[in-house]
């Protein structure tokens, strides 16, 4: 009896220490999470805290874009500044040699769940190509980066947040959104999908329009806009939970530039 009760004391504290290892292991993921989304928040006021030569603004150089071109300084894989006005969407834009490194690091480099806004890698500035495809994190729990961006499963939301604001140090440019859809990532095995990540730059004119013409249809509701042949796309993405690897979409096309 005495080493039994010795052996169910040894197994108590053993389930104890276990019990008390993974609270303090919950601990520190909960206080982690809370500072990257902590961190998130605090770059989106990023900008207002750029200091500018207002001299050198002029109608063709608009204070964002001093802003953006200031920011770069810091990190030149910064590509520009992204906005939905009156939503918490408004980040930096970066661009890596591929599509990894900015999934889990913030515009210093610095490791973050959240990761950061990021433009594909394939995206060709030298031409430019056709589609600007933006990834960003919508991480359950947070309220940062892409989040956002799901509120326009709402024809509502959108009637209020028509607009994209994409800043570079070249440009002060407006989108508006043509077509907004939920999507997954495809196993290569499916035939006759619309695999919209793939398509950056189109090869020709039947190629475009495609793309289009598969994104209105795709829409949940139909904004009464569209986009022709030659006119820059945006394509915004992130990840959804209606599916196995879902995906939600907002698709826009330049409107106007500073």
């Amino acid at each position: 009896m005495a080493k039994h009760y010795k052996r169910e004391k040894k197994k108590r504290k053993l389930i104890k220490l276990i019990l008390i290892i993974a609270v303090i292991l919950a601990a520190i993921y909960l206080v982690k999470h809370f500072y990257d989304i902590y961190k998130a928040s605090k770059t989106s006021n990023l900008l207002d805290t750029i200091e500018i030569n207002e001299n050198e603004i002029t109608d063709d150089v608009t204070e964002r874009m001093l802003k953006v071109k200031a920011l770069k300084e810091t990190n030149q894989d910064i590509v520009g500044w992204l906005e939905i006005e009156n939503s918490k969407i408004s980040y930096p834009v970066l661009q890596g040699t591929d599509n990894d490194y900015y999934m889990t690091h913030d515009y210093k480099k610095e490791y973050t769940k959240e990761g950061s806004l990021f433009l594909d890698k394939d995206y060709d500035w030298s031409l430019p190509s056709s589609n600007l495809l933006i990834y960003g994190h919508n991480n359950i729990g947070s309220t940062e980066m892409f989040a956002d961006l799901l509120n326009y499963k709402e024809e509502s939301y959108y009637k209020e947040h028509p607009n994209i604001r994409f800043t570079t140090e070249n440009e002060d440019a407006e989108f508006e959104i043509i077509a907004v859809f939920e999507s997954r990532v495809y196993y290569k095995s499916e035939k006759n999908v619309f695999r919209y990540y793939y398509f950056i730059n189109a090869e020709n004119e039947e190629e475009y329009n495609e793309y289009v013409s598969n994104a209105k249809e795709a829409s949940l509701y139909d904004t009464g806009k569209t986009a022709k042949y030659g006119e820059q796309l945006m394509t915004l993405s992130t990840c959804a939970y209606h599916t196995e690897d879902g995906r939600f979409v907002v698709v826009a096309k330049k409107v106007s530039k500073g």
